[in-house]
């Protein structure tokens, strides 16, 4: 009897998930991630982390599956906190979700599972495990939740073969609705708890508080570009190869404060990212104003007004090769090899139709339609059809 462990959130998904496994004849053990001990940057009455536990606890005793608690805020502040300050301070907008699932979930819990004695770990993710043979070996594949509403495969776009041979995704066939029926059905404590919002298994975090114990608040300007400006017209040159363009279309706009008119004050550009327009508190304009580009070094925050302005808008994007990942690493490019694929740069993003380009010291991806914020620190994730078959951070 295979065993298998299961990383139970206190959601409704995972406590499914737990159920479907017991279901098919496996071995079940629960395991709750506490993640985080300060209290003082959670709002304390939404969801944290004991409530949880608790509601996991619950979940397990009506399964009449084991359960515990492991305690990883040490790596978890290491891997995942520490991380994203750096980034912030850099100037960069890290995703603590795909973070989390690559460093927390898939590895240090991964490795306390396999020492446990476990055959897989299982997560309530919205998405799906396929396995096929190719010249005498197993490649695994990462596919898209079949609830189009609710994939979550961009989420574990940073995953290794190694990681996906161990991985189990019971509820990627399923849609919400049928999630939430199931553990009604069950009576199941989390059956009507709502989807979990903030950064993974800390609850909601106030991120800017969380930002500032960090990261010293210091005034600095907030500067409108005009759409109309000279930087936006300028007629695109010839190219003598492809990389020269792309090149050029992933280029940072160097924006000084004398491009635009200052109209307002902000407490730190590194609080700010890319497509931003809550927070700017800067009223008076025909279109809500939304930041086009940070500037952590001069502390200036550049902003634009309008979803379609120039600013926002990009038809390319970079990464470097040492930010590189393939799920599949049998479709690895070469040098001046393309690939058509559809990506996306954020989650819940429609797939996008783009085409990889691989050079020397990295990977471009040329979007057939501009993206809106590109924004360095994310990730963009590639799939061929519903398979998730690469990702990268944007530089």
């Amino acid at each position: 009897m295979k065993r298998v462990i299961v990383g139970l959130s206190g959601g409704v998904d995972s406590s499914v998930a737990a159920y479907l496994l017991k279901e098919q004849g496996y071995e079940v053990i629960g395991l709750f991630m506490k993640n985080w001990h300060d209290d003082s940057v959670t709002i304390s009455d939404e969801c944290p982390w004991l409530d949880d536990s608790n509601d996991a606890m619950l979940v397990a005793d009506k399964l009449g599956i084991p359960f515990q608690t492991i305690d990883l805020s040490e790596q978890y502040k290491e891997r995942i906190v520490d991380y994203m300050f750096d980034e912030y301070q850099k100037g960069r907008t890290p995703n603590p979700d795909v973070l989390c699932n690559r460093e927390i979930k898939f590895d240090v819990f991964m490795k306390i599972a396999l020492d446990l004695g476990a055959d897989y770990v299982a997560t309530g993710h919205y998405c799906r495990k396929g396995t096929f043979e190719k010249d005498g070996q197993t490649i695994y594949q990462l596919l898209s939740g079949v609830d189009n509403n609710k994939d979550q495969s961009y989420f574990l776009c940073q995953l290794s073969q190694e990681q996906l041979s161990k991985a189990l995704f019971p509820i990627g066939e399923l849609t919400k609705p049928e999630v939430r029926d199931i553990a009604t059905k069950l009576d199941l404590v989390t059956a009507d708890k709502k989807d979990s919002q903030g950064l993974c298994f800390i609850g909601k975090v106030r991120l800017p508080e969380f930002l500032q114990q960090k990261l010293k608040p210091k005034e600095g300007v907030i500067v409108e570009i005009p759409e109309d400006k000279a930087l936006y017209t300028s007629d695109s040159p010839k190219f003598d190869s492809k990389e020269k363009e792309l090149q050029y279309l992933t280029k940072k706009i160097n924006y000084s404060v004398s491009d635009g008119k200052i109209v307002g004050k902000h407490q730190g550009a590194h609080y700010f990212t890319k497509g931003q327009r809550k927070g700017l508190a800067v009223g008076g304009t025909v279109e809500p104003l939304f930041v086009i580009e940070t500037d952590v070094d001069d502390n200036v925050i550049y902003t634009g007004q309008g979803k379609s302005h120039p600013g926002l808008l990009k038809r390319a994007l970079f990464v470097t090769n040492d930010e590189l990942h393939w799920i599949r690493e049998d479709l690895t490019l070469d040098v001046d090899e393309t690939m058509e694929v559809k990506a996306r740069i954020r989650y819940r993003q429609p797939l996008e139709k783009a085409t990889l380009y691989k050079v020397d010291n990295g990977l471009f991806v040329e979007f057939e339609n501009p993206q809106s914020a590109i924004t360095e620190g994310q990730f963009v994730a590639w799939y061929l059809d519903d398979e998730l078959v690469g990702s990268g951070v944007i530089s």
